[in-house]
């Protein structure tokens, strides 16, 4: 797994750097230097330690919105000295939040988790959702799919890369074929992917910076498989 660790505090690097064995580990002491490498040389980590406090650069909450904007599926994980900011990660979609001093045992069960969310990842990329429209079909990965509506009998697929893809049919055929732990159908005209909601506010969810309504007969459903999906590999 790669993970980049930033973090301005060497003696903090090195205590959390001990228990990466095996990994593929780069280590930041500033935000600036990481995101320049992101955004201008393409580079890529499955995981971000993010410290919140850094006193020469941008705290780690404002790091990290920009770096979602750079690597949408990137799994981050604040570290921080006080639970401050746990609202602020949990609107960010953050894996986890550690406080310092960070203990071994919580950085292998996060590893834990960002190894089966990849995977989950990974095998849902592989699965694709065929569409047609006028007479032509078309074929999305699961992974890029972010939710589905309808109006009609016209559905709207949005995807991460922004585009909205259209298909004749019934969600509740839609419903049938995709919805799972993975896909869920969350109002008469909704079915979201889970794994790209960043937040639950009320009776919506936040998804690809929209907000999705989920109406009161599916929302007991929905919300506890979201707070499962928080937690899996949580141990």
């Amino acid at each position: 797994m790669r993970i980049a660790i930033c973090d301005d505090c060497a003696e903090d690097v090195q205590s959390i750097k001990k228990y990466l064995v095996g990994q593929e580990v780069g280590i930041y002491f500033d935000a600036d230097t990481l995101l320049a490498e992101i955004e201008d040389q393409g580079k890529r980590y499955d995981l971000y330690l993010l410290d919140i406090f850094m006193e020469s650069s941008v705290n780690g909450i404002e790091q990290a919105k920009k770096l979602r904007l750079l690597q949408e599926e990137a799994f981050i994980c604040f570290i921080s000295t006080s639970d401050d900011f746990y609202r602020e990660a949990y609107d960010l979609y953050a894996v986890q939040y550690l406080i310092k001093p960070v203990q071994e045992e919580s950085i292998k069960q996060l590893l834990k988790r960002v190894e089966k969310e990849i995977a989950k990842l990974s095998a849902n990329k592989e699965k694709n959702f065929i569409y047609s429209r006028r007479g032509k079909s078309g074929m999305i990965p699961y992974g890029k799919i972010r939710y589905i509506s309808s109006s009609g009998h016209t559905i709207f697929i949005y995807c991460t890369d922004g585009k909205i893809q259209e298909s004749t049919g019934k969600l509740s055929d839609i419903e049938r074929q995709l919805c799972g732990n993975t896909f869920l159908r969350c109002h008469q005209s909704f079915i979201v992917n889970v794994y790209h909601v960043e937040g639950l506010k009320g009776s919506e969810f936040m998804v690809g910076g929209e907000w999705v309504p989920i109406s009161r007969r599916y929302y007991a459903e929905v919300k506890k498989r979201y707070q499962e999906m928080l937690f899996e590999g949580v141990e």
